[in-house]
């Protein structure tokens, strides 16, 4: 049920299909993330318009609003939000430490309080896995914890809990028709990250995820890890880096190996009147697009771009009209879509390497991060 071939490869890069209930997955691929099961600002026909295949919901997010039982109850995720291609949801493990100040951490699992209405919460690798079977996604994720990556002791009991939070969720799985995904832990120590991909890999689960990267550590650390992961996982299941989402970084993904790809960023840029162009990112909000008849970017094929000058997402912002975050998101989402759709086809014929530098010139200077801490965080 969830077969993953390699078409081609390019050097460390991988051109493959993942198969799902909910249809294939073609890699390299881009997941809009759509946290409370929507992709804030745009309808699911929009989000299929752009070229996304998967999307990302959150089990953290889902528990505690409106509750995984209800959405169980009217049909699963697919039907609740209806989309009817394949979703991912996260285990919920980084929502815990990221947005409940008060948590308590052991060996079971993590009693926190709600940042909706501070009522206290318990959550274990059961607990997780429980919600995301009601939720129904096709990709599931491993109950994990993300450490400081400046920690290495504490990155070393993080990874070392992880590793028995996995083994608990696999045996904690009962639906056969959802994809469990281990995740590797490990901070950016590359010793630790070793181990911890050995690891997860001898659980034997149909793909593997990278954690605890774009958390604040530098771009030439993630790298360094990437590097050493790319040879220390198994070739033959898919390799998802979590939260990473500018178009560099999935350039530098792809080139050492990893095959999917989520974040916020595109729908948070957009709502930051910020948008991705080859001419580096553009704020929209910039009074010299006031008389710009030009599109965002000459080179994109989206909605928004075949029909809409800067000067008119412009006095969108200005106004204060809704549809600017519309149609950014449209951009932004079509823009990294368009990117991996390119690169896999690069991949195929064997240019991907010939082709990177020219792609990391001409997406330079998207990079600039809002906020500065990173983005696998809270709401798309």
């Amino acid at each position: 049920m969830f077969d993953f071939s390699i078409a081609a490869t390019s050097g460390r890069a991988r051109a493959a299909v993942f198969t799902t209930p909910h249809g294939d997955l073609l890699t390299p691929i881009f997941a809009p993330v759509g946290t409370q099961a929507a992709v804030k600002t745009l309808t699911p026909a929009q989000v299929q318009d752009v070229g996304a295949t998967l999307v990302l919901a959150n089990t953290y997010h889902l528990h505690l609003r409106p509750g995984d039982d209800v959405v169980h109850d009217l049909g699963g995720l697919h039907a609740f939000m209806q989309w009817h291609r394949p979703i991912l949801t996260d285990s919920g493990g980084f929502q815990v430490f990221s947005l409940s100040r008060t948590r308590q951490i052991d060996d079971e699992g993590v009693t926190f309080k709600s940042h909706i209405d501070g009522s206290t919460h318990r959550l274990t690798p059961e607990d997780s896995i429980r919600i995301q079977e009601n939720l129904g996604a096709d990709i599931i994720m491993a109950f994990d914890e993300c450490s400081d990556p400046n920690d290495r002791a504490y990155s070393a009991v993080a990874a070392e809990r992880t590793h028995r939070w996995a083994e608990r969720s696999v045996q904690a799985k009962r639906r056969h028709d959802q994809a469990l995904f281990g995740i590797v832990q490990g901070g950016v120590d590359p010793i630790l990250r070793v181990q911890s991909a050995e690891f997860v890999s001898s659980l034997g689960t149909p793909g593997i995820a990278i954690g605890g990267l774009s958390v604040g550590e530098t771009k030439a650390e993630m790298l360094a890890i990437l590097d050493v992961l790319a040879a220390a996982l198994p070739p033959d299941r898919p390799r998802y880096l979590m939260g990473v989402g500018t178009p560099e970084d999935l350039l530098a993904g792809i080139a050492r190996g990893v095959d999917m790809f989520d974040c916020v960023l595109p729908t948070r840029l957009a709502r930051h009147h910020a948008a991705f162009s080859s001419e580096g990112r553009l704020n929209l909000m910039n009074g010299s697009f006031a008389r710009d008849e030009r599109p965002i970017d000459g080179n994109c094929d989206c909605y928004a771009c075949r029909n809409f000058s800067r000067a008119y997402l412009r006095h969108l912002i200005s106004a204060k009209e809704l549809l600017a975050g519309t149609l950014l998101s449209i951009h932004n989402l079509r823009a990294l879509i368009k990117l991996v759709n390119d690169v896999r086809a690069s991949i195929i014929d064997d240019t991907f390497e010939t082709r990177l530098t020219t792609w990391l010139q001409q997406w330079r200077g998207n990079a600039v991060r809002i906020p500065s801490q990173g983005f696998r965080t809270n709401a798309a």
